[in-house]
């Protein structure tokens, strides 16, 4: 008897041409942890590990198009968005989103790269607040992104209740920028603090973790698990990442999103010697 189908994941990206963030990095993490990576290009970019060079949008009509083939050809367990760009594609993904309620939908609010190069319209925080953010079933903005989003926080705590007063059910803000010794991301549900996750701060800057995350959260809550278990479970899986990373480039590091794959091979390779 054949094995079930890995559960299918539609994702909205970007393109990356390092492989390191957008869409690259969601198709990686997605099989690395079981799951079957449907592709939606939002936005096409050139960029290398240092920073984006240029970026144009795709027509909100083959968004529309490549996200509707996809839906009526096969079941999808899981919506990851990921880097949108516009306002225009943000509506559009919003309203193809809205046809299916029952799917969850992980969000990683994507703003700004983390160079810090803008990778949005002026009125793109604003969709996402509106249309997007309100039927999120997780969303994962950094620390900036948080504030970004939630202007009227004065602190990350104030902001993840804004957030979650607009319709997210689950707020993971993630404290990779913060200036703490440690990197400590909270976990918010039913309008106050579910979670506290403590990691080691490790050396040097990695491009695309958060695309990594977020992907992996997808990846969880496709294959059944409630967000609580699946956020942690992402998160140990994304610092294994990090920890594992490689500077193919002049720029940031990557994720190892198969770090395990090889200590697999390795482990195989002693039990044989």
């Amino acid at each position: 008897m054949k094995p079930s189908p890995p559960p299918t994941v539609l994702v909205f990206a970007g393109s990356d041409p390092t492989g390191g963030a957008g869409a690259t990095a969601d198709a990686l993490t997605l099989a690395s942890l079981g799951c079957h990576p449907a592709i939606v290009v939002t936005v096409v970019t050139a960029q290398d590990t240092i920073g984006i060079k240029q970026f144009n949008y795709v027509e909100t009509e083959l968004v529309i198009a490549q996200a509707r083939a996809v839906l009526e050809d096969m079941p999808v367990a899981a919506f990851k968005v990921g880097m949108l760009g516009s306002s225009a594609i943000a509506t559009v993904v919003a309203g193809v989103v809205e046809d299916y309620p029952d799917i969850p939908l992980i969000v990683d609010p994507i703003l700004r790269s983390g160079r810090g190069d803008v990778l949005a319209d002026d009125m793109l925080a604003g969709a996402l607040r509106s249309l997007i953010i309100p039927q999120a079933t997780l969303i994962t903005p950094n620390s900036l992104e948080a504030r970004a989003l939630a202007p009227g926080g004065d602190t990350l705590d104030a902001c993840a209740q804004e957030l979650l007063s607009l319709g997210s059910d689950y707020v993971l803000i993630t404290g990779t920028h913060e200036n703490s010794p440690q990197v400590i991301h909270r976990l918010y549900h039913s309008m106050r603090l579910l979670e506290t996750y403590v990691f080691e701060r490790l050396p040097g800057s990695y491009h695309g973790s958060g695309c990594t995350l977020a992907s992996a959260c997808a990846a969880s809550l496709a294959h059944g698990l409630d967000p609580v278990n699946a956020v942690s479970e992402s998160l140990q899986y994304t610092w294994g990442t990090l920890k594992h990373g490689f500077r193919p480039g002049m720029g940031q590091q990557l994720p190892n999103r198969l770090y395990w794959a090889r200590e697999t091979d390795e482990s195989d390779e002693k039990k044989e010697g």
